[in-house]
């Protein structure tokens, strides 16, 4: 069966089996072997658990050790840890579960003043465990394998779900007949169900002192593509721990499901007589020398002038760290951003009623970002000459796996302008200089149930950092009596459009926010400038102008001062700066952010949703560097009611002015459906830039040689006729 790789696809095919044929989990194993599940073998290729299975190609990460304090935990370590957590008395008893297990990283000082080949610095875990109902966070030293820190959860909200907490939430509803006779009444075989799990977001007393989940189902019948054809208006409430059903609403008996024909998007299955567009040949990217990047001990990257830290996250997908550009007066590598990664992405859905005003994911906070990640397809996610990064990851009973592929890095040209100047003919001056744009791509794409996200991170050799956020995927739909619009009453709000016979996409918002702890020249003297752009009027007989723009230069005392809503009419640059630091002619070093396409929240605040997402309140936040604050929707966001998030920090107003500061940026997308995205959508993508300013003395890339012809092959393919 091809989409094999699409991992609620595969949890629902597997869990269909484990529902009708009293199968034990493969995930109950306690052993510490990577990959291990002799015992369960109906769910296993080559006796291997779907998710825990070794990839084809996969590299042998049991001899993995680290080499740099940043360097992800490695399956050694993450055995020790298990060992470790294993041993304390209460977490012995059936029922503990490892939320997250993941490096603690040294303090930033530690790693600022390490250098290869020094020792590193004492390897620590740190763990989220889940015993009895109860959540502690624990620091492991891996070495001593002594526990060094203890407490249990002090705010709202419960850890991220594990992918085992997913995949039996939704083979729950099956022991309820009640659900399974909804089911037949729809007229849907039970054996072409496919049900997804959809955190629930906080809205009040059926939320408190349990964790729950909602489930919806779906119809796999005649098309791989089952988001297509939902069963409206069924939702299972389901209490996440005891796996019971707590209540069943079931409202759209009078829906029909949507039909399946045109929504299968596999190439093989496109039908014959549609006609299939071949305007283009085959294009690939040639590196004759083989690629101009180095990945040294599997996670430190250099490129051109750049060097940074790399590595997977099961939360953020991807952290950057230790970006250091080179200066090309001096050679010397000078700091530019501590760390980077994804801090959270809350999706909300426009639909109040029963079966979607829940819809308000927290796609980083809730399921894991990284968790989610794909293997990328090699030639098509990531072009040839493409270095791929595994990720290892630990599953709810401690045990190690790898998530294959999960990032790319390549280097992208695509006929872009480095820089360039012709002289015109008046000049007589026969000059054309011109320097291709090469850059290095960072990549990820996550498939959260439906959508997919890609996540690139771009470096440019002038010292601009571009992330950037593509959505792609399928769309989640509602199902409606409708087929055409002429049959909707005038004064109906369908929520969406019609895409196609019975099916409505739900207008919603995409927030994607960024976590980045800028250390410009290093961590301390750092200052956040919002650079005003005033019209001002010329006095008059001053000049035959009446008007000019002037720019105010404001530094950002304290938090509440560098809180940024942007706005089109009131344009301003926004720059961290090092005021220890200055130019050759006086200016202070820097970096500034520029707001590419983006979009606002126009929910209330009071909003339940809006509150648990109130860093979505403005598009910029600026506050201290304090390393427990990470994750922009709190450390547990799973039914968080707000009280631990990016908005309540920054509302404390701490001083900013010469500190260690954290710039935080939201990238949004208000996304109102077409039929254009109907089975699947094409990519839409946006994007913002951390560019110098007056960090260089000058262009920084006067240097790079243009291109020549002999430095090229001379491809003589068909597709030169």
């Amino acid at each position: 069966m091809e989409g094999k790789n699409l991992f609620f696809l595969m949890s629902i095919i597997l869990l269909l089996i484990f529902t009708f044929s009293n199968l034990p989990s493969p995930l109950s194993h306690t052993t510490d072997q990577l990959f291990d599940c002799t015992t369960y073998s109906p769910w296993c290729s080559s006796k291997k658990p779907f998710f825990l299975r070794q990839p084809e190609n996969s590299k042998n990460h049991y001899a993995d050790f680290p080499n740099h304090p940043l360097d992800p935990l490695t399956i050694g370590e993450i055995q020790k840890v298990k060992k470790i957590v294993n041993s304390i008395a209460e977490f012995r008893i059936k029922g503990c579960v490892l939320h997250s297990v993941v490096l603690e990283e040294p303090e930033k000082e530690v790693v600022l003043n390490w250098r290869k080949g020094h020792r590193l610095p004492p390897r620590k875990a740190a763990v989220v465990a889940r015993a009895l109902g109860v959540v502690h966070v624990l620091s492991v030293d891996i070495e001593t394998g002594r526990v060094t820190r203890r407490e249990t959860g002090s705010y709202s909200g419960y850890p991220i779900m594990t992918i085992e907490d997913m995949i039996t939430a939704t083979s729950a509803p099956f022991a309820s007949s009640d659900f399974n006779r909804s089911i037949i009444q729809r007229g849907v075989d039970l054996a072409d169900l496919a049900c997804l799990p959809i955190s629930t977001g906080w809205y009040g007393k059926i939320e408190e002192k349990r964790r729950v989940i909602k489930v919806q189902c779906y119809t796999l019948k005649d098309t791989i593509n089952f988001y297509m054809r939902p069963i409206e208006g069924l939702t299972v409430l389901l209490d996440l721990d005891t796996q019971q059903v707590i209540e069943i609403i079931d409202e759209g008996k009078n829906i029909p499901i949507p039909n399946a024909a045109n929504t299968d998007y596999r190439f093989s299955r496109i039908k014959k007589n549609t006609q299939k567009i071949n305007l283009l040949k085959p294009i690939s990217i040639e590196q004759p020398n083989g690629p101009s990047f180095t990945i040294e001990n599997n996670h430190l990257v250099k490129w051109a002038n750049w060097e940074f830290h790399l590595k997977p996250d099961p939360r953020a997908g991807v952290i950057i760290s230790r970006a250091m550009v080179q200066d090309p007066d001096t050679g010397k590598m000078r700091n530019v951003m501590y760390k980077g990664f994804t801090s959270e992405l809350f999706v909300p859905y426009m639909d109040p009623s029963d079966a979607w005003y829940f819809k308000t994911y927290m796609d980083a906070g809730e399921y894991g970002f990284g968790l989610q990640a794909m293997p990328l397809d090699p030639l098509n996610d990531c072009p040839r000459n493409a270095y791929y990064m595994d990720g290892v990851f630990v599953a709810a009973d401690g045990t190690p796996y790898v998530r294959s592929n999960m990032i790319c890095v390549f280097e992208r040209y695509a006929g872009d302008i480095g820089w360039r100047h012709a002289e015109c003919p008046i000049t007589g001056l026969p000059i054309r200089e011109v320097r291709p744009k090469v850059t290095l791509v960072v990549r990820m794409a996550a498939s959260v149930a439906n959508y997919d996200y890609i996540v690139d991170w771009e470096f440019q050799n002038d010292g601009l950092i571009r992330p950037k956020v593509g959505l792609s995927g399928i769309l989640m739909v509602k199902g409606s009596p409708y087929v055409n619009m002429n049959q909707v009453n005038q004064n109906e709000y369908l929520y969406g459009t019609l895409l196609s016979e019975n099916i409505i996409g739900v207008i919603h918002d995409h927030y994607v926010t960024f976590h980045l702890d800028m250390d410009i020249d290093g961590p301390s003297n750092n200052s956040f400038v919002k650079v005003n752009l005033q019209k001002e009027m010329t006095s008059f007989g001053e000049s035959p102008r009446r008007s000019y723009l002037k720019a105010v230069r404001n530094v950002a005392k304290t938090e509440k001062d560098a809180q940024i809503k942007l706005k089109l009419y009131d344009p301003s640059e926004f720059h961290v700066i090092n005021s220890n630091k200055k130019s050759r002619v006086g200016n202070p070093v820097g970096y500034k952010v520029v707001p590419g396409g983006t979009a606002a929240s126009l929910l209330d605040h009071d909003d339940p949703p809006q509150k648990r997402a109130a860093f979505t309140n403005n598009q910029i936040w600026v506050t201290p560097y304090n390393e427990s604050e990470q994750w922009a929707a709190g450390l547990f966001v799973y039914q968080s009611q707000g009280d631990d998030t990016l908005a309540v920090w920054s509302d404390r107003d701490r001083a900013i002015e010469n500190k260690d500061i954290v710039l935080w940026y939201t990238l949004g997308f208000h996304h109102i459906p077409c039929q254009e995205d109907f089975p699947i959508m094409p990519t839409v993508s946006s994007s913002f830039e951390i560019k110098p300013v007056n960090f260089f003395e000058s262009n920084p890339i006067l240097n790079i040689p243009p291109n020549s012809p002999k430095d090229l092959p001379i491809c003589k393919a068909a597709a030169s006729a």
